[in-house]
């Protein structure tokens, strides 16, 4: 070969042995150098296998660390989220506890168990995901990034274009999902709603004989949600087999451009070899991260949800400064041209109410259906406040008193009588705990309740079901007034709590009330005369307003809504 040409390919020698840098000058002087130890007497093999096992060690004990590092770390994510989940609950239930009428009428009872139970679910889900991948991940990526870059930073715009193709994918997806988990989220609502109404009406359902068409509206719900969970899982889906995708096309990127890199010489194939799994190294961590990003939209709209209840401020609270009632002035009730309007409605319900019930004195309430009457008894136990006027007891106006110090006052017997699981006992000590068992035996016989009691084979230690199901209407009507009886406050407010009743245990009932609560203040709302009829004052009400206070003679001779209400009820003979 010419001198010149031998020249020139030995330069061109040393500029591809040069570009392959320090790598190549250890592994092309290893074996000489091997060869070296060898005649000095050193034993090789030895130093080589010590230095495996120690390496092998030492993989060992990082790969055992690394274990138990993720087994920690899944211990004290479960832990985190759990715990997140419980104070979640908490916080939600005891906003809801302190919401009245206005803000349930906001929120259904549906939504709010569905935003107690399945929304934080979703919250809960997500930090535990979160915890276990948001550092390891990113550690993953960041890590693969230096080490790839430390391989070749000729081939670095691969991985950057494989991170924006990553991060457009999960940009558009997320802007699909969104919307829709907003969606599958109320959808949810109206699905528990449903159910809700099916379960508790069920018995009305099967007496109109409507359970097809009852089936038909869950499926219309259950249809609606389904479809939106396909559309979701499907847009979801694609996720995974796109990121599978730009991670094989990377690879094959990273083979043709390194394949001519190695033709040139200016990189290894061990080189190629770490980058391209340094790279499937740094999708992977994409990839763990994009089950954040399923999950952040749908968890995102439960948050939202959980904290529209938590942000709501109750439209009743209680007073900075609270007054106390004057005890000289024990269970006076006084109104004082009180109007009242719902939220949300075009006129008032009561229109400038005014009357006086004073203690040991029994006031009954009777109009017809609308008038107002319980809407009258709400203001009083402060369930809403006056629009306009003041609501007193004992000369206190009630915005002015705590609200526990309101109603440890009244004992309430409510129109549609709940009973909770549990027992007889537990049901009738639900006012007053400390209670004794005399107490308890006699506000059921005021009650008239003993007589049913004393059939049951554990008596007081009878088992209740959830909203008193396995008693009778008129059964469980005695119970809730044997509940307010237990509870011996100053003031008793029965608001239709005699309907289920027969006419002999309501009149044994009405004469165990005169007697034995003769000091205390008496409030009864009734649609029959005959219960009323030998109050101390009956306040007759016409749409939201008085049209008549009196006694029973008095009000047949001036009020002509009353006279109407009992000749619609009673005889004249009767009446007289």
């Amino acid at each position: 070969m010419p001198e010149e040409q031998l020249l020139k390919l030995r330069d061109e020698m040393n500029k591809k042995f040069t570009a392959l840098g320090d790598n190549m000058v250890i592994q092309a002087a290893t074996n000489a150098v091997k060869a070296e130890y060898v005649a000095l007497g050193v034993n090789t093999d030895k130093i080589q296998n010590s230095y495996i096992m120690n390496t092998g060690i030492i993989m060992l004990l990082i790969t055992l660390l690394s274990a138990a590092s993720t087994i920690m770390v899944g211990f004290f994510a479960a832990k985190v989220a759990a715990g997140l989940a419980r104070d979640l609950r908490r916080y939600l239930f005891t906003k809801v506890e302190s919401f009245s009428n206005a803000e349930f009428d906001k929120f259904s009872t549906a939504s709010l168990i569905t935003r107690t139970t399945n929304d934080i679910m979703q919250i809960q889900m997500l930090v535990v995901i979160m915890m276990r991948m948001v550092f390891y991940a990113p550690i993953m990526g960041i890590g693969g990034v230096f080490r790839a870059l430390a391989k070749s930073t000729s081939m670095s715009w691969i991985i950057a274009l494989a991170v924006i193709v990553l991060l457009g994918l999960i940009s558009v997806l997320f802007s699909i999902a969104m919307p829709k988990f907003m969606l599958m989220q109320k959808l949810i609502d109206r699905l528990n709603l449903v159910a809700r109404e099916n379960l508790s009406g069920i018995m009305v359902i099967r007496a109109f004989n409507n359970q097809k068409f009852e089936e038909d509206r869950f499926d219309s719900a259950n249809t609606d949600i389904t479809k939106i969970g396909l559309f979701v899982n499907r847009a979801m889906a694609v996720m995974f087999p796109s990121m599978m995708l730009i991670m094989n096309g990377v690879t094959l990127l990273i083979v043709w451009v390194g394949a001519h890199q190695i033709q040139n010489s200016s990189m290894q194939v061990g080189d190629m070899m770490a980058f391209m799994q340094y790279a499937i190294q740094i999708i992977f961590a994409f990839l763990m991260l994009s089950m954040l990003f399923i999950m952040i939209p749908r968890a995102s709209v439960s948050a939202q949800r959980i904290a529209e209840v938590l942000e709501t401020e109750p439209s009743i609270v209680d007073p900075e400064n609270p007054k106390h009632f004057d005890e000289n002035m024990a269970g006076t009730i006084e109104f004082r041209n009180v109007s009242f309007r719902y939220p949300g409605a075009d006129e008032d319900a009561l229109k400038n109410i005014s009357f006086k019930v004073l203690p040991g004195q029994t006031t009954a309430i009777i109009g017809r259906t609308g008038s107002g009457k319980t809407t009258l008894i709400n203001l009083i136990l402060r369930f809403y406040d006056a629009t306009s006027g003041e609501v007193l007891i004992d000369g206190v106006n009630v915005k002015d008193v705590t609200q526990h110090e309101l109603r440890s006052k009244i004992g309430y017997v409510p129109q549609k009588s709940w009973l909770f699981s549990g027992t007889i006992k537990s049901n009738l000590k639900y006012g007053n705990e400390n209670a004794s068992d005399e107490e308890v035996m006699e506000a059921a016989e005021i009650a008239q309740a003993m007589e049913f009691i004393n059939e049951k084979p554990k008596q007081f230690d009878s088992e209740i079901a959830q909203g008193g199901t396995n008693v009778s209407g008129g059964q469980k009507q005695r119970l809730s007034i044997a509940r307010a009886l237990v509870k011996k406050p100053e003031i008793y407010i029965f608001d239709e709590s005699f309907s289920a009743l027969d006419f002999k245990t309501e009149a044994a009932l009405r004469k165990a009330i005169k007697t034995r609560l003769s000091s205390s203040t008496v409030l009864m709302v009734s649609q029959r005369v005959s219960t009323i009829a030998h109050a101390d004052q009956i306040i007759v009400l016409e749409d939201g307003r008085i049209v008549g206070i009196g006694k029973h003679k008095e009000l047949l001779e001036k009020c002509e809504t009353y006279r109407e209400i009992a000749l619609s009820q009673l005889s004249k003979e009767e009446l007289a």
